[in-house]
């Protein structure tokens, strides 16, 4: 079984060594990374990091910045990345949906360039809805020309404050869903809830190209959360760690010790992720 961890975040050296630049730049990235102890990580601790866990494959992509010129850098240094680890990485890119023609034509060009995905995107950060149809739509139509996934964080809309979490949320998602039936979604941080929601039959119908992640679970939800929505959702879970936020060894260390079937955990840490990407067992598989 090859593990996947379908939600990694990595810089370029440049960023992180301009942290405190940056985080005067843009508001959303100050409340996630202004803070000297907040992790960043390079494609070289990435991988460090995988190779330490036993993780094979890894989905990455930079940070959503409001500002397109440094999405496009994020861009840049995740594909190269991909390029110099050939194999591991699955790389996604980054845009800004309300800037849509320049958020297009950096879609457009880093699918071409290799891209296997869109996303992580952050509606409360770049200025947009998961309800802003006219804005996502482009996007919603490249990744489906393209046949790949768009991947939108989601927030609960109970529960504590933390930095960064936003207004956007299950029901938001849905419409979403409802909306655009076609595409392939991957929302972050189990949809904020979402996934309860498919208990009702046509709320399951509406969904069924939608999955999630488990990115920073800890931080949210007891682990008995696998053992839920797994039981109903089998092959919509990817498991994903939020790396650099989480480490992947003891994440996964805690998710074998919840107990699930063999079956159900294979699909968990890598089947369901190969299967939103449309792959087989690589990068560049089909």
């Amino acid at each position: 079984m090859k593990i996947v961890d379908a939600h990694t975040h990595i810089l370029p050296p440049e960023m992180i060594a301009a942290r405190e630049a940056l985080a005067g730049r843009d508001r959303w990235f100050g409340l996630l990374y202004g803070h000297p102890r907040a992790r960043m990580a390079t494609a070289e601790e990435l991988i460090a990091a995988m190779d330490a866990a036993g993780v094979a494959l890894a989905i990455t992509f930079g940070f959503a910045f409001a500002d397109m010129g440094l999405c496009r850098e994020c861009n840049a240094y995740v594909l190269d990345a991909a390029r110099r680890y050939p194999g591991r990485l699955f790389p996604f890119l980054v845009v800004n949906p309300a800037r849509p023609e320049e958020a297009l034509r950096a879609a457009r060009d880093g699918l071409e360039a290799g891209g296997t995905g869109l996303g992580e995107l952050m509606p409360d950060g770049q200025g947009f809805a998961l309800t802003d149809f006219p804005l996502l739509d482009p996007l919603l139509d490249l990744a489906r020309q393209h046949s790949v996934p768009l991947m939108l964080h989601v927030n609960e809309p109970v529960g504590h404050a933390y930095p960064g979490k936003g207004g956007q949320g299950p029901e938001q998602a849905y419409r979403l869903a409802l909306h655009s039936p076609q595409n392939t979604l991957i929302l972050p941080h189990w949809g904020g809830g979402l996934p309860f929601y498919e208990l009702m039959p046509e709320v399951r119908a509406a969904l069924r190209r939608v999955y999630y992640d488990t990115a920073a679970s800890p931080y949210l939800y007891t682990d008995t959360i696998l053992c839920h929505v797994l039981a109903w959702a089998p092959d919509k879970v990817l498991w994903g760690t939020d790396y650099p936020l989480l480490g992947m060894d003891r994440f996964l260390r805690r998710v074998r010790a919840v107990g699930l079937g063999e079956d159900t955990l294979a699909k968990l840490l890598g089947g369901n992720a190969l299967a939103a990407l449309g792959q087989s067992t690589e990068p560049g598989g089909k």
